[in-house]
């Protein structure tokens, strides 16, 4: 966001407050920042409420503020005097409060008309400047006081700008197009999936068309591994506190993660709170890292053996904030592509290049373009070592052969300190998809915690014990998420290898419904999936329902194509027909299948 747009909508913002309590009176006021798209304000505006339906007037109000050609005014103030200016707002004296708390000792508050604000700007110099600029408001949700679902609920008021009025309608556009592909409303268009509340929320349940595509892409998975040299391994999913505790996640990210499940009490001695000897504390696991690990300690290792690449597709299980859920990008219960490669010092480096020339084999076999695509390397935060565990010798070096990396494989990177994960530095894959949007998907990291922790080592080419370098993959990031991906990339059209039903036969009348069944008989042989859809509707109405259904081809069935042995294929999307042979048909299917596209 170019700062003068960022300018125009903070501005925007602070008119908008304006114009509301001019029509609904004083208002307590919240958070009111400048995002990507436009704006957002929140208020408390006590028994009154507002609606969509109080947009027009809204705008309205805004519009005449912003033709009276208004300056924005700036004042900078001292702490007691930010205080008496917001003497009747209390959520803002709770922000002067906190400011000052953290060391701040001057506060501005910007003037337009009679309206004055705590904020620290910047804004336009006159309302003039925002004559031809494409805005409007966008819509109304809840938003806690500070994040926090403890704190009262306040009214949060959306708004979209842009340079120019056809900057609006594009984004708009763009907008509408992203809707129809929601993967949520496309889930069950397609009977792909769904979330029930009786299961839990987070917890995506897989119907047998979305359970055939995981499967296409785990079985993809699984021979991309096998033929880049991993070795699989399996984990359960549980483990005891005590291995979660020796890893750092419970004392570092315990808040992502389930409360511990005791094992060896009785209800009412858990009800009772009694502690019972024997009793063990299980944990879900939010990673399958601890349990790679060990793997490797089972058995003393040699120099010899490495690397050793081992990947695993393994659920976990990571609490999410209810409001934070969204369908399968943003779930409780997900499968991550797991791989951790357990190599040598001087074995790192050329491992590293190998993992990221296979994350961009991976994208490319999806059809995402490879040119387009964003990388982030996350850094430790040097002023909040705290945070994290290793030496700075470690991070020094970790850090410093990710960015070489990604130097010479000429990778678009950003580096972003403090987004590192505490346990080492990584690299964040982010692909566009057809409409421009940016989805996180690989992750490619370092982990010095994990050897430390659990004391890896292995006998070195002079016999002394050294200690190996775990680096972390997750190729998809997590299954559900990248199905997402694909359910909003393709809108639910899928390329013909990942369809759910490749194919629908469509016998004429039911005197054709015999040789259908030989023609799926055939396809399904060459493992192509197929689908009958009988006589009992007219033709035209089966062919609209495949097409509603995005299946690739359409196979109708007749007096001519038994006679010849053939069908009549319809492609999706197209109106035109083409009479083949059954068998050339079929061979050109399953090369199109087998080429991925």
């Amino acid at each position: 966001m170019s700062e003068n747009i960022e300018t125009i909508r903070h501005s925007l913002g602070h008119i908008m407050t304006h114009a509301i309590e001019e029509l609904f009176g004083k208002a307590g006021l919240g958070v009111g920042p400048a995002i990507s798209d436009g704006w957002y304000q929140d208020f408390d505006l006590g028994e009154k409420a507002i609606s969509s339906d109080d947009f027009s007037a809204i705008k309205k109000k805004m519009q005449e503020i912003i033709n009276k050609n208004l300056d924005f005014t700036q004042k900078i103030v001292t702490a007691k005097e930010a205080r008496e200016m917001a003497k009747d707002d209390p959520y803002k004296l709770e922000i002067i409060d906190d400011l000052a708390q953290n060391g701040e000792k001057e506060f501005s508050f910007y003037t337009i008309a009679n309206f004055v604000n705590l904020c620290a700007g910047p804004h336009v110099a006159n309302t003039k400047e925002l004559r031809n600029i494409g805005w409007q408001l966008d819509r109304l949700a809840g938003a806690y006081w500070k994040g926090d679902a403890k704190n009262k609920q306040m009214t949060r008021v959306y708004g979209l700008a842009f340079a120019n009025k056809e900057e609006l309608n594009a984004y708009l556009q763009k907008r509408e197009e992203a809707q129809k592909r929601d993967h949520r409303k496309l889930g069950k268009e397609l009977d792909l999936f769904h979330i029930d509340e009786n299961v839990g929320l987070g917890l995506p349940l897989w119907h047998p068309k979305g359970a055939i595509i995981w499967r296409v892409i785990e079985d993809f998975w699984y021979q991309a591994h096998f033929r880049g040299g991993y070795d699989l391994v399996r984990s359960p999913h549980i483990g005891s506190k005590t291995l979660w505790q020796t890893s750092g996640h419970w004392g570092f990210y315990n808040s992502s993660m389930y409360p511990p499940l005791e094992v060896g009490q009785s209800l009412e001695e858990r009800q009772e709170n009694k502690k019972v000897e024997s009793s063990e504390e299980y944990l879900l696991k939010p990673m399958n890292c601890p349990f790679h690990i060990c793997i490797y300690k089972n058995k003393p290792h040699s120099y010899r053996e490495f690397p050793m690449r081992w990947a695993e597709c393994g659920t976990v299980y990571r609490f999410e904030k209810r409001g934070e859920l969204s369908g399968l990008t943003r779930a409780r219960g997900f499968t991550q592509d797991d791989a951790h490669i357990i190599c040598r010092k001087d074995q790192a480096e050329d491992e590293l290049k190998e993992v990221l020339d296979f994350i961009l084999y991976i994208f490319k076999s999806f059809g995402f373009d490879t040119n387009s695509i964003k990388v982030y390397l996350s850094l430790r935060d040097p002023k909040n070592k705290e945070k994290y565990v290793g030496s700075d010798e470690g991070w020094k070096f970790t850090e410093s052969i990710l960015r070489k990396i990604a130097i010479e494989k000429k990778l678009n990177f950003i580096e972003e300190e403090g987004e590192a994960a505490f346990y080492g530095p990584k690299l964040d894959f982010k692909i566009n998809d057809c409409l421009g949007r940016e989805w996180q998907c690989s992750t490619l990291q370092y982990d010095f915690n994990l050897p430390e922790r659990f004391d890896m080592t292995f006998v070195n080419k002079d016999n002394k014990e050294e200690r190996p370098y775990v680096l972390h993959n997750a190729l998809f990031g997590s299954f559900e998420r990248f199905i997402g991906l694909l359910i909003e990339h393709y809108a639910g059209a899928f390329p013909t290898w990942l369809a759910p039903v490749q194919t629908v036969i469509l016998p004429i009348s039911e005197k054709h419904s015999e040789f259908a069944q030989i023609v799926r008989k055939e396809l399904f042989d060459l493992s192509v999936r197929s689908e009958i859809y009988e006589a009992d509707e007219t033709l035209g109405k089966r062919i609209r329902e495949a097409e509603k259904q995005k299946v690739p081809y359409m196979l109708i069935i007749g007096d001519q194509e038994i006679q010849n042995k053939s069908v009549t294929i319809r492609k999706r999307g197209q109106t035109e027909q083409e009479n083949m042979p059954l068998p050339a048909f079929a061979a050109k299917l399953k090369k199109e299948i087998d080429d991925k596209i």
